[in-house]
C-alpha cells in the first residue's frame, strides 16, 4: 500500500508536536525520572480529589486520588495507557485484524482514542480528502458524514443498495469507467475512498451481508480503494452471530475503522476510537496533537475503570443486553407501523441500529409535511432529504425507536397515518 497516494498535502505537511512527544516520553519513563520539560500544571492545585460512580446493577466503580490525578492531567494523544491497551485487546478479540502483529510497518494495526467516533471520522476525511474528490457511498447517507464532506464540494458516486446493503455489482459498474491500472496512476481521477456503515445503517437500518462484504473488499482490492468503515452500531446487530467487519478481512491494510461507545455506554461521555494501518493512524494523531491534544482523560478513565471491572466477557454481555433492548424497541415500532401504516408506507425490517426508514409513496416532499404540518399534530420525524446528497425532494422519513414508550410509538404512527392521508387528499 502506497499511503501517500491517499493522504492530502495538508496532512502530509503536519509535523509532530515536540511538546506532545515529551509528554509521551514522560509517561513511558521510570518514576525516578526528573522532568522539567513538560508544561504540566501541578495536579495538587486541582479541586477534584476522587469520584465514585454507582452503576445500574447496584455496584460501583471508584477513581481514587492517584487515578484522578492522572485523569486530570495532560495525557498522551493516543489515549491513557490502560484504556488504549484494553481496546487493542478487544480489537484483537472481536476482529482479529490480519495485520495486528505485523512488526512495526506502515500496515500494522494501530488505534487512536477520539472524542466520539465522528471526531475520528472528521479527522480522517480531513487527512484524505481534497476539494472536488470523488467518494463512493450508498444513499441514503448519514447526515453527519455529509456535514463533514460538503465543504470539499465532493462528487458523490452513489452505489445502489437494497435491504442487504450496498450492491457489489453496482459498485463494480460504477468503477467500470476506469481501468484497474488507473488505481495506481497519479493523474487519474479514479475514486480513492469508499464510505460505508456496514451494520444498522443510519438511517436505513440495513446491514451488509457477509457475502457482500467479501465481494466489496475484493473490488476495493482490484481498484485500490481505502474503505472507511463507520461502525457505531456494531454492538447493536440483531442477528447473531455478529457479522465479521471489513477490518477482520483486511489483509492489505486498506480499512480505517471507526468505533463508538455512544450506543452502549454513554453518548455524552464522548469516547470513540479509530483503528487501522499505522501510517494513517499516525497522520490522524498529528491532527489531534495540533488541535484537542487528546480526548478527555476523565471520560477515558471512567470507561477504563468500568471495563476493568467488567472484563471482556462482562462488557460483551452488557452489549448483548443493549442489542436485545433495541431489538425489542424495533419490534414495538414495527407492530405500530403494521397497525397504522399498512398501505400508506413501505419499509424494510432493520437488522440493527435504532432507526426505521420509511417511504411514503403518496407524499412527494416529506420535508414540507414534517416541518410544516407534523409539528401541529405533535409528532416529529426526520425528513429524508437530510440524508439525500442529491438535494432534491424526498419521499422518505426516518423514525427512531430508541426512546419512545410503546404507547408513544403507537400514537405517533397513528398521527403519521393521519398526516399521510391528509397529504393524499
Amino acid at each position: 500500500m502506497n499511503y501517500l497516494r491517499f493522504i492530502n498535502s495538508l496532512s502530509q505537511a503536519r509535523q509532530r508536536s515536540p511538546i506532545r512527544l515529551m509528554t509521551e516520553i514522560l509517561y513511558k519513563s521510570p518514576p525516578t525520572m526528573i522532568s522539567m520539560a513538560s508544561g504540566m500544571p501541578n495536579a495538587s492545585q486541582f479541586p477534584f480529589e476522587e469520584a465514585t460512580f454507582k452503576l445500574t446493577d447496584g455496584t460501583s466503580i471508584e477513581i481514587n486520588n492517584t487515578d484522578m490525578k492522572k485523569a486530570l492531567q495532560y495525557n498522551p494523544t493516543p489515549g491513557i495507557a490502560g484504556l488504549h491497551s484494553w481496546l487493542m485487546s478487544m480489537l484483537q478479540h472481536l476482529h482479529k485484524p490480519p495485520n495486528f502483529s505485523l512488526g512495526d510497518g506502515d500496515q500494522k494495526t494501530e488505534l487512536l482514542i477520539t472524542t466520539g467516533s465522528q471526531h475520528g471520522l472528521c479527522m480522517a476525511f480531513e487527512m484524505l480528502f481534497r476539494e472536488g474528490d470523488k467518494v463512493l457511498m450508498s444513499s441514503p447517507v448519514y447526515s453527519g458524514t455529509r456535514s463533514i464532506l460538503e465543504p470539499y464540494k465532493p462528487e458523490y458516486i452513489l452505489v445502489e443498495s437494497d435491504k442487504d446493503g450496498m450492491k457489489p455489482e453496482s459498485l463494480k459498474n460504477k468503477l467500470s469507467r476506469w481501468s484497474k491500472e488507473d488505481a495506481y496512476s497519479d493523474t487519474s481521477d479514479i475514486p480513492r475512498l469508499l464510505y460505508t456503515v456496514p451494520n444498522g445503517d443510519n438511517p436505513s437500518g440495513v446491514s451488509l451481508t457477509l457475502e457482500r462484504r467479501r465481494d466489496i473488499y475484493k473490488i476495493c482490492q482490484d481498484y485500490n480503494l481505502l474503505i472507511i468503515e463507520d461502525d457505531p452500531y456494531y454492538f447493536l446487530q440483531f442477528n447473531k452471530p455478529r457479522l465479521p467487519s471489513f477490518q477482520s478481512m483486511d489483509v492489505d491494510g486498506r480499512v480505517l475503522r471507526f468505533d463508538s461507545f455512544s450506543k452502549v455506554l454513554s453518548a455524552g461521555i464522548r469516547v470513540g476510537f479509530v483503528s487501522g494501518p499505522k501510517a494513517l493512524i499516525y497522520r490522524i494523531q498529528l491532527h489531534m496533537e495540533a488541535s484537542v491534544l487528546h480526548s478527555s482523560a476523565v471520560s477515558q478513565m471512567i470507561i477504563f475503570k468500568l471495563l476493568e471491572k467488567w472484563g471482556m466477557d462482562g462488557f460483551l454481555a452488557h452489549s448483548e443486553k443493549v442489542a436485545e433492548f433495541y431489538q425489542q424497541r424495533r419490534d414495538v415500532m414495527l407492530r405500530a407501523a403494521d397497525k397504522w401504516l399498512t398501505g400508506l408506507a413501505e419499509w424494510n425490517v432493520p437488522t440493527g441500529g435504532m432507526f426505521l426508514w420509511m417511504k411514503l409513496p403518496g407524499v412527494q416532499d416529506t420535508k414540507d409535511m414534517i416541518m410544516k404540518k407534523a409539528m401541529k399534530k405533535e409528532v416529529l420525524f426526520v425528513p429524508g432529504d437530510v440524508f439525500d446528497v442529491s438535494e432534491g425532494t424526498s419521499q422518505y422519513i426516518r423514525a427512531c425507536y430508541s426512546v419512545c414508550s410503546d404507547e408513544a410509538m403507537d400514537e405517533g404512527m397513528k398521527r403519521l397515518a393521519s398526516l399521510i392521508k391528509e397529504e393524499q387528499r
